[in-house]
């Protein structure tokens, strides 16, 4: 069998986007494996993830130009990617070490379609414990005076590591609104909470204090305003009137680590789409 293909598609919606796509697929003899298209009455667009396969690995000859030309009538932004094509990702953390566990483990079993190329802490805490993995550990330490020069030497790093992808898997500083803006629709971080609830400082606290009877964890799109970006998945679970702050912190970190595994298996397989300061999410 064949290699398999993405295409993802999002353009204004109009009668026949379906059809022009099979037909496109079907003038270069490629099979329609899976078909996921959306549109969204509210903001007038459409979004399309389209797996095919045509008789050999490499992409019919045309299919490309084609795209374009199709694209280009549609004014559509769109790209076309291998499946199973690894994410070149670089992780930022602080002090906590379990989200990045969490993704380390799901990379090397298979489960999650990234290749980490780096880790980047604003702290030394953690560089023992991952040594064993054999990735490269930036240390970039950020203080209110270095600031500048720490995204500097973030955004070097990027280059350096040829990442794709940046998640922040509890990493503990605000980006400032220009990486923000730089990063806008690759980086992923993960909030110890369940926005738009509870943001900002000792979430678990606040919900404690509040007395919640379910705690969650969301992750999202990293933009200029702080914990607002386009939220990408949610896990949540019921909890009763016995539980500490403590036992709360406890297992929203399991709930964090599923979250951002969630969010960043579906980016990396191309599942996610920016929908006016929301998100699209095809199943598989």
């Amino acid at each position: 069998m064949s290699r398999a293909h993405i295409l993802t598609l999002a353009c204004p919606d109009r009668v026949g986007l379906v059809a022009i796509l099979a037909r496109l697929m079907e003038r270069h003899g490629c099979f329609i494996a899976s078909s996921r298209t959306f549109g969204d009455p509210a903001t007038e667009q459409f979004f399309a993830r389209l797996v095919f396969q045509s008789d050999s690995d490499e992409l019919p000859d045309g299919l490309m130009a084609d795209l374009a030309g199709v694209a280009a009538d549609l004014s559509a932004e769109w790209g076309v990617h291998a499946v199973g094509q690894p994410v070149r990702t670089l992780l930022m953390v602080s002090k906590s070490d379990h989200c990045a566990n969490t993704l380390h483990y799901a990379a090397r079993r298979g489960e999650l379609p990234i290749d980490i190329v780096g880790i980047v802490s604003n702290h030394r805490t953690l560089e023992a414990g991952f040594a064993h993995w054999g990735l490269p550990f930036f240390h970039v330490p950020v203080t209110a005076d270095t600031k500048a020069e720490a995204e500097t030497r973030l955004f070097d790093l990027i280059a350096e590591t040829r990442a794709d992808l940046v998640v922040l898997a509890r990493y503990m500083q605000v980006l400032s609104n220009e990486a923000c803006t730089r990063l806008a629709g690759r980086c992923i971080n993960i909030h110890h909470s369940f926005l738009p609830s509870f943001k900002g400082a000792r979430p678990y606290h606040q919900a404690h204090a509040r007395g919640v009877k379910v705690i969650g964890a969301s992750a999202h799109y990293v933009t200029p305003d702080l914990d607002e970006g386009p939220i990408i998945t949610q896990v949540t679970e019921g909890i009763d009137h016995t539980f500490s702050p403590t036992d709360m912190i406890e297992l929203g970190r399991h709930l964090e680590g599923a979250a951002l595994l969630r969010a960043v298996k579906a980016h990396s397989e191309r599942r996610v789409f920016i929908n006016a300061g929301k998100t699209v999410v095809f199943a598989r």
